[in-house]
């Protein structure tokens, strides 16, 4: 696990906010928040079992053997000033009603996106589109073996208007999700400025 500690001398004075990280089932939530934690993750993840088999659909995802149950939680601190705690919400259908509870609070959310599977984000896009009043934007996880298209095709296929931010990512990559957190950031006060 890649976590570096808090700068010494944290100022109390340092704003922080909730960023939520959603999406599909096996998108990368989980490695997202955990690739960019600064603080060793909390992770609520399960191991898959055959009683979940009629429930979990496993099709697409062949190889994954556990699946978020609760949330993950992690935490960036971006500069000084500020101080984000990331909120992953689980991907599977039957702990979809965990969401509004996660997402109270929030200042934006991350919608992360797999090009091989595009309808798995479907209701989470339908979830901050119409459910909730918090900001998101689109990050495109770009998986080893995933067809890579232009942004704006993406966009079409999900049918999100030219004022929803996509940006591609590497969800293992630190870097990366660093980079997605500061554009949701930015479009959140864009927002709600």
């Amino acid at each position: 696990m890649g976590y570096r500690p808090s700068p010494e001398g944290d100022d109390a004075s340092a704003i922080s906010a909730k960023i939520v990280i959603a999406g599909g089932f096996g998108v990368g939530k989980t490695t997202f928040v955990g690739s960019v934690s600064e603080v060793p993750t909390l992770s609520t993840e399960a191991l898959m079992t055959e009683v979940s088999a009629p429930v979990d659909d496993l099709e697409e995802t062949p190889d994954k053997t556990t699946t978020t149950v609760a949330m993950d939680f992690g935490r960036i601190t971006l500069d000084s000033e500020l101080v984000l705690y990331l909120f992953g919400t689980p991907g599977q259908p039957r702990f979809w009603f965990m969401w509004d509870d996660l997402v109270r609070g929030a200042l934006g959310a991350v919608i992360l996106v797999d090009t091989r599977r595009l309808s798995d984000c479907f209701p989470a896009v339908n979830y901050f589109e119409n459910d909730c009043d918090v900001p998101f934007i689109i990050a495109v996880n770009q998986f080893d073996d995933a067809p890579v298209y232009p942004l704006e095709e993406v966009r079409e296929a999900l049918a999100v208007g030219p004022n929803v931010p996509i940006v591609n990512c590497d969800a293992r990559e630190g870097v990366d999700a660093r980079g997605v957190l500061t554009e949701a950031i930015k479009h959140a006060l864009a927002v709600t400025g």
